[in-house]
C-alpha cells in the first residue's frame, strides 16, 4: 500500500525546500507557547522540542517566540551546511551569549 501526502512541502518530501533538524530550548515561558510547538515538534523534556521543519517554519516559531518571551529564555539549533553542522541563536540568556569567532559559533560566559 502506497501513502500518498496531500501536501508534500510540509512533510519535507517535496522538492520546494529543504528540512533540518531544529531544537528548541525554552525556560519561563508561557503555557500557551508551549503548545504551539508542540503542534510541530515532539517534546522529549519539559522545555525542549526536537523536530524536522523548513527555514520558513524555523523563523516563525523563532519570531512566535521572541513576541511571547517576556522573562524566559530560549534557544535555537538547527542542521546547517557550515564547519560545525549547525546554527545557534539565543535570546534572554542570562550570563551568556552566543558570539561568532571567525565562523565558530561558541557560546561566552559574560562577567558581572
Amino acid at each position: 500500500m502506497t501513502m500518498t501526502l496531500r501536501y508534500p512541502a510540509l512533510f519535507g518530501t517535496g522538492p520546494i525546500e529543504s528540512f533540518n533538524m531544529l531544537v528548541m530550548i525554552l525556560e519561563s515561558v508561557p503555557r500557551s507557547l508551549r503548545g504551539e510547538l508542540s503542534r510541530w515538534m515532539i517534546q522529549p523534556r519539559t522545555g525542549v522540542y526536537v523536530g524536522k521543519v523548513s527555514s520558513l517554519v524555523r523563523d516563525r516559531l523563532w519570531e512566535k517566540c521572541l513576541d511571547s518571551v517576556k522573562e524566559g529564555s530560549v534557544i535555537q539549533i538547527w542542521s546547517a551546511d557550515n564547519e560545525q553542522g549547525f546554527e545557534i541563536r539565543a535570546h534572554g540568556l542570562s550570563g551568556k551569549e552566543v558570539i561568532d569567532m571567525e565562523g565558530i559559533t561558541l557560546i561566552s560566559e559574560t562577567t558581572k
